[in-house]
């Protein structure tokens, strides 16, 4: 073999010897490289979830307090507390599930019938989906805000419209009865998030399928009744778990527009939690109260699961 042959062979072999390498590597260490790439989100998962769940789990059973170095055990005194002698955690909770009991279902509803509404070809529908979304993405602060203002006895627009049309102004804020109405009219304002998640699910319906349904003559009623809903019960789930998840932890609309008021009529869950974490400066008692909502909404959302197998239809099964 000539001298030209001998260095043209030394090249290619040079060159794959570090492809070979790599590729042998690769092979050996096939299973950490999916580590490396899931690295960002385990650490962000242990550093901001399960450490924190960790260690309140640990101060639920302490009496902790602002300004204290090290927090005194104390055992299960905080939740025998919370289940004997705290009368407000009663109420707290009486009101959260009462609020998460219509805010809940009238969200649904009106996301999906909206959601109806925007997937027919109407003109301008972008627009509107535009309109009906904004409420979801303004912070919540600046939309207490407004509401405040609407729900004004006086000045708002809610009661000249009431009295335009013959009814009384309604003192929505300062009365026990219309105070927790109030705040469930307020939720049904930001359905777009639910909105939007509805209209998704409608756009992936199979069109034969409404093409199938009108062969057979059915109008549509009978689309809605057995096309359309038979396959949105999974979005309809997702909504509803979220939905419940997010009813349980209401807190900004109540502390800014009533601060739990009138006479503890809108002292919900989050809002008692807040009192005695950083009004009261009972930290232990505080996260006592978190461990137990954990477990309030992980027995919901198991339960919603359980049930979902009777009423939830998945393509295919």
């Amino acid at each position: 073999m000539s001298r030209r042959a001998l260095r043209k062979a030394d090249a290619v072999e040079s060159r794959a010897g570090p492809l070979a390498r790599l590729s042998q590597f690769k092979a050996r260490h096939r299973g950490w490289i999916g580590y490396v790439f899931i690295l960002p989100w385990l650490v962000s998962f242990l550093w901001f979830d399960l450490i924190p769940f960790v260690l309140n789990l640990y101060l639920s059973f302490t009496d902790y307090s602002v300004g204290v170095k090290w927090p005194n055990w104390v055992g299960l005194a905080n939740y025998t507390e919370m289940f004997t002698e705290d009368h407000l955690y009663g109420l707290s909770l009486k009101n959260t599930i009462y609020y998460m009991g219509f805010s809940v279902p009238l969200g649904i509803i009106f996301a999906f019938a909206i959601a109806l509404l925007l997937n027919t070809d109407i003109r301008g529908r972008t627009a509107y989906r535009t309109i009906y979304y904004i409420p979801a993405v303004v912070p919540a602060v600046a939309a207490s805000m407004i509401w405040l203002w609407i729900f004004h006895t006086r000045y708002g627009i809610l009661n000249q419209v009431l009295r335009l049309v013959g009814i009384g102004s309604i003192r929505w804020l300062t009365r026990p009865e219309w105070a927790k109405p109030a705040l469930i009219i307020m939720s049904l304002w930001g359905f777009g998030a639910q909105m939007v998640i509805f209209l998704a699910g409608l756009q992936g319906i199979p069109g034969e399928l409404y093409e199938a349904a009108e062969i057979d003559g059915a109008g549509h009623w009978h689309k809605m009744r057995y096309v359309t809903i038979p396959l949105m019960t999974p979005t309809i789930l997702f909504n509803l778990i979220m939905g419940i998840i997010g009813g349980f932890q209401v807190f900004t609309a109540a502390f800014i527009m009533t601060n739990g008021g009138p006479l503890n009529a809108t002292l919900f869950y989050m809002l008692h939690l807040y009192n005695n974490a950083f009004r009261y400066f009972r930290m232990g008692y505080a996260s006592a109260m978190a461990v137990v909502l954990f477990f309030i909404i992980l027995i919901f959302t198991l339960l919603m699961m359980r049930t979902s197998e009777r009423w939830v239809y998945y393509g295919g099964s």
